[in-house]
């Protein structure tokens, strides 16, 4: 009888039922905090970008996302770091052009693949540079630069912060679609290049905004453009180069990326969050003051951007024979 009993409860269950155990179900992502290594020093830009960025992702996603530094290598001990991360969306890396569009074109031995180790998310921001030449000089226009340096073949220099970094490529591409034989002058950061360029003993310098603009404001540099594809809303005044070099453009970009195998949820909850923060207008204002155009996009737009960037910075840096000696 009891045998007849249980077999008749089974049946009306139906097949398939399993009626005498709860059945557990997954919580959405994130249930925890999540990580999100800078693979930059603590206090500098990308590091102030993240901590904004973080705060802004943690309060839409109902959980706190912690900024790791962790610094070294130009970028590429951090991003290395999040390569090797389980692909389960608590470990995230905030990258920059120098660790997926630079570094793998002038670093054979990069210990990651730029394509192939991550899962990129949102395309987060871009900081265009400025054109800055001394009071003294001769151009009041890029086109008027151009003629001076086409007129004084090798004897105009610029300065960067350092060979292979994105100043560097950023004057050679100039120097590339301009046509002109310009020295390059590398120095331990724009900072260290200023004086030199106030003084005129450079000729030329592509500076970040925020740390260049202010010397334009004091009267001590002239602006002469914008690096960004069209006009700026962190320079409105500022006209872009593409104006004169159609097509020219360089930005520091800065995305969102996870280790490569990231659920397609994840990677979905991950970039709606972000669109959500890029949009905040406290969040903007942030950026602004720190150089930074919010971009946004879907995945897919990203992943674009990222292998025009690769291939651009390459062509560079083979033609011009860039290398980090």
């Amino acid at each position: 009888m009891i045998k007849r009993f249980f077999l008749a409860l089974l049946v009306a269950a139906g097949p398939g039922s399993f009626w005498l155990a709860p059945v557990a179900q997954a919580q959405p992502y994130p249930t925890k905090s999540i990580r999100l290594i800078v693979p930059f020093p603590a206090g500098g830009a990308t590091d102030l970008f993240a901590r904004t960025v973080s705060q802004k992702l943690g309060e839409r996603l109902g959980q706190s996302v912690v900024v790791d530094n962790k610094p070294g290598a130009g970028g590429t001990l951090g991003a290395d770091l999040a390569a090797k991360a389980p692909a389960d969306g608590y470990t995230l890396l905030l990258s920059t052009t120098s660790t997926h569009s630079i570094g793998p074109n002038l670093n054979p031995k990069i210990p990651y693949d730029a394509v192939r180790d991550f899962t990129p998310i949102s395309h987060l921001g871009n900081a265009p540079s400025i054109m800055l030449v001394p009071n003294n000089s001769p151009a009041r226009t890029v086109k008027e630069w151009i003629d001076h340096a086409r007129k004084n073949p090798g004897r105009l220099n610029y300065a960067s912060s350092g060979n292979g970094t994105i100043v560097q490529l950023t004057a050679e591409l100039f120097k590339s679609q301009a046509n002109v034989f310009v020295v390059h002058i590398p120095y331990k950061g724009t900072a260290l290049a200023i004086p030199d360029l106030v003084s005129g003993k450079l000729d030329v310098l592509f500076d970040s905004l925020p740390t260049g603009l202010p010397h334009v404001k004091d009267g001590r540099l002239r602006a002469l453009g914008v690096t960004s594809a069209q006009r700026t809303p962190l320079a409105p005044d500022l006209a872009p180069i593409s104006d004169v070099l159609p097509g020219y453009e360089s930005n520091t970009w800065f995305g969102l990326f996870g280790p490569r195998g990231l659920p397609a949820d994840v990677v979905a909850r991950l970039n709606a969050a972000a669109s959500q923060v890029l949009k905040d207008p406290d969040a903007i204002d942030r950026l602004t003051r720190l150089g930074i155009e919010p971009v946004g996009g879907t995945p897919v737009q990203f992943t674009a951007m990222l292998a025009a960037e690769s291939t651009k910075w390459k062509k560079i840096i083979q033609e011009r024979k860039i290398t980090l000696e």
